[in-house]
């Protein structure tokens, strides 16, 4: 292989964002009337869109996980997103891929906004020649469409040469999807 681009999802592969995004569901799920109480059950939240897994976890309907999706913002716009950590090693791992000459770029289901701010938070974002995720109102937000826009706006030709980073089978079936290498972490 002879990788130039990398691209790397963000929740769950750079940064441990699983307390943030635990919280943020058993707030939403309050508003429900729904309790958890062993929160490590919401980890399956932690990287997937949101939406289809409050459908797939509580048996909402597609418009009452679009709402919960809002009651899990509340949360998380204010507090949530910084209930988060750097993997250890991470900056380091960017630094020395940034120094080879390698192209660096965020893949995020995510909304693109609210990974540059946890981005700009962590001071990752000097390593990346490109952030992007879902828009806000949940669409783009198919690990392959992000994966796809990354590479429109990286302006990569040949996939072949794409190194997709992940830690769920959302981020790999996206990358075969989109005909990219990828690395389960």
């Amino acid at each position: 292989m002879n990788i130039k681009t990398i691209l790397f999802d963000l929740d769950g592969t750079l940064t441990d964002s699983g307390p943030g995004i635990m919280n943020s569901v058993q707030h939403a799920l309050k508003k429900y009337g729904m309790e958890v109480e062993n929160i490590d059950r919401l980890r399956g939240f932690v990287g997937p869109p949101l939406a289809k897994q409050f459908q797939e976890f509580c048996g909402f309907s597609e418009d009452e996980s679009l709402i919960a999706v809002q009651h899990f913002r509340e949360y998380y716009v204010s507090k949530g997103i910084f209930e988060n950590s750097v993997y250890e090693g991470i900056p380091e791992v960017l630094k020395k891929l940034k120094e080879a000459g390698y192209q660096l770029a965020v893949a995020t289901s995510k909304p693109e906004h609210l990974a540059h701010i946890v981005m700009e938070h962590f001071h990752l974002n000097d390593y990346f020649d490109f952030i992007g995720g879902s828009y806000m109102d949940l669409t783009r937000t198919k690990k392959e469409e992000v994966i796809e826009y990354v590479l429109k706006e990286c302006k990569v030709k040949d996939r072949d040469s794409v190194l997709m980073v992940g830690d769920t089978s959302y981020d790999m079936i996206g990358a075969k999807l989109s005909g990219v290498h990828s690395m389960g972490v």
